[in-house]
Formats: C-alpha cells, structure tokens, sequence
C-alpha cells in the first residue's frame, strides 16, 4: 500500500480482521493515512526503533540503509506489549462511559511483559481497570451475550467473589448452581437497587453490557455506569474486555515480573 501510494515516512493503516461464515478470517483495510498515530511512540518503546526520527530523515532524502537501518519486518521479541486506554469519565458529569466506535480515551499507559495476561496485567493496573481482590461484582448482561458471559461468571465466583446481578442475568446465574444476590435495576421499585450496592461500597467492579443504542436497557444501564464511574470503580461494557480482565487477574497478577523497560528490550538483567 505504501509503495503504490509513493508515502515516504509514516504511514498508518487501520485494519479489521473478521471471520466469515466459513470460519476464515477476511482482513479489510478500513483507511491509510500518511501520518503518524499514537501507537508510533508505543511501537518506538517495545522495540527500540526511533520511528519518528528515522521518518523525518526519510522524508528528507535519507534511506534506511544510510540510517543503519534494513528493511522488512523486525524481527519478533519474547515479550507482549499492551496498550489500554486511560478515560476520565469521572471528571465528566453525565457522560455515558458506554464505548462505542467514538473515541472517548484521553490517554493510553503501557503493560510490557513476557506473557500475555501479565502484559495486560500492568496495562489494566496502570489505567484503574484492574478487578480488585475480593468484593463484589455486579453484572447486568444483555440476553444476547449471556451464553458468552457464562466462562466468566464461573471464574469469578470460583475466585472468591460475590456476584450481584439485575434480575435477567441473576436468574440465569442461579441456574448454573452459583450463589448470587438479585438486586433491581428499576431504581422506583425498591431497595437494594444497582446504585444501592454500587454507593455502599458492596461492589468493585461493573459488568454491564446493553442490548442496544437506543433501547430500555440502555437508560438503564446509564444509571450503573455512571455510578460506577462517579466511585472509580472498573467497569466494562463489553464482554470481551471483561473476559481479557478476568483472565488478567487469574493468570497474570500472580506472575508479572518487574523491571526496566530495557531489560525486557534486550531479554537480560543488568
């Protein structure tokens, strides 16, 4: 793409991968922009690569021979880099902190190790994702994605926690045999409601994922992110990040290692 389209320096090109009907993967390329993006200097860090500099003087005439430099691909490092994005929902009064396609991150922190889940580890810890130890979590899932929630909600509870749930996702927790505390998410029909357990402190982490943009249960759901962001507390509206941070916490706190960036750059200790 780059060579046809004559770029010299950077350029940045927005992939999505998506699995077909048959199970094959189809890679569509969304757009290609000649510039750099904020992933540059993440890339520039776990690699040690000064893209930026070595881009300005390719623009300027320069190749990546004269820059000591070969072309390719770099080859592969034994450690996983993670980037998360940072939000400040918090500070923003009556903010939805659902996530959609808009870009709602004000920052973005690192999480650099030797497997996955401990790379995401850091990268959930740095940005106040991380579940906590012990607690409360509250789920409230959307009935299309309760099969999907079922791995998590056994993991969870197996991990020591108690499970609070709006009375869909509460019922279908009971029949796996797990113990859960049923709590409305009418906030006119009685206590304890989901705010209730969000303010006193019963809950640390939010598992809340809609049925829709426009529906009921997305009003609803308004009232549960926005108290959860209110208390800082995780919380995640897409099943998939729930799933990454749950396995993150099984897997990872307990061996991430801790040590200089370069350390991990150059696979030794000083």
């Amino acid at each position: 793409i780059g060579l046809a389209l004559d770029a010299r320096g950077l350029v940045n090109i927005q992939y999505v991968i998506y699995p077909d009907e048959s199970g094959r993967s189809e890679v569509y390329v969304l757009e290609v922009n000649p510039r750099a993006s904020r992933t540059v200097p993440f890339l520039s860090k776990v690699t040690g690569v000064p893209m930026v500099r070595l881009a300005v003087n390719i623009m300027l005439g320069r190749t990546l021979e004269e820059q000591g430099f070969s072309g390719g691909l770099w080859p592969e490092q034994d450690l996983v880099a993670v980037k998360a994005p940072v939000f400040s929902m918090s500070k923003l009064t009556g903010v939805d902190t659902y996530l959609g396609p808009e870009m709602k991150s004000t920052g973005e922190v690192m999480g650099v190790d030797k497997a996955f889940e401990a790379a995401l580890a850091k990268a959930l810890m740095s940005s106040d994702l991380a579940l906590p130890q012990g607690g409360g979590v509250l789920l409230s899932i959307a009935d299309r994605q309760k099969p999907e929630a079922l791995t998590i909600i056994r993991e969870l509870a197996g991990s020591g926690f108690s499970l609070y749930a709006t009375e869909g996702t509460a019922e279908m927790i009971r029949a796996l045999g797990v113990p859960v505390s049923m709590v409305t998410k009418r906030l006119s029909e009685g206590h304890p409601n989901v705010l209730d357990v969000i303010h006193d402190g019963s809950v640390a982490c939010v598992i809340n994922t809609p049925e829709g943009r426009q529906t009921a249960t997305m009003r609803d759901g308004f009232h549960i992110r926005r108290a959860a962001a209110e208390r800082r507390i995780p919380c995640f509206t897409s099943i998939d990040t729930a799933r990454a941070a749950v396995q993150a916490f099984l897997l990872g706190e307990q061996r991430y290692g801790v040590g200089p960036l370069r350390e991990y750059l150059t696979g030794r200790r000083d």
